[in-house]
């Protein structure tokens, strides 16, 4: 089943710091930095993109970006699908779908971290890894 990689990919780094720009476990990671982990793990690669600023709410342009990626726009999420999601006024944010919850870079708590039930914002879009 797709997904089943970048779930599992995505919580070996649960507990990894949070980092702006983060793309290792060892240095942190950002969301962009989790997603390009559960991609890679999915067999997609690709540029991820860098130089951003934390509010960068051009949520055409980030599903723009995941389509040109290969990945596929779904309707309902299910584990380890990547979600868009709005966490306040001009900011996106990226996270793994865990089933029961989601995983993702918490720029308060620091980390990564999987959290249960629904996520507390507004879900964009969702997102399939197939054919990577």
């Amino acid at each position: 089943m797709s997904g089943e990689r970048a779930l599992a990919a995505a919580r070996t780094v649960v507990g990894a710091r949070f980092r702006l720009h983060g793309r290792e476990r060892a240095s942190g990671l950002d969301c962009v930095g989790l997603a390009a982990l559960a991609l890679r793990a999915e067999g997609f690669e690709g540029v991820v993109p860098s130089g951003y600023a934390l509010r960068q709410g051009d949520a055409e342009a980030v599903c723009a970006a995941l389509a040109s990626a290969g990945l596929t726009r779904v309707e309902t999420a299910r584990a380890g699908d990547l979600l868009l999601l709005r966490v306040g006024a001009g900011q996106l944010h990226l996270a793994i779908d865990s089933g029961d919850g989601i995983v993702h870079a918490d720029a308060m708590l620091r980390r990564v971290v999987e959290r249960p039930g629904v996520p507390p914002w507004p879900l964009v879009s969702c997102w399939r890894f197939e054919g990577g």
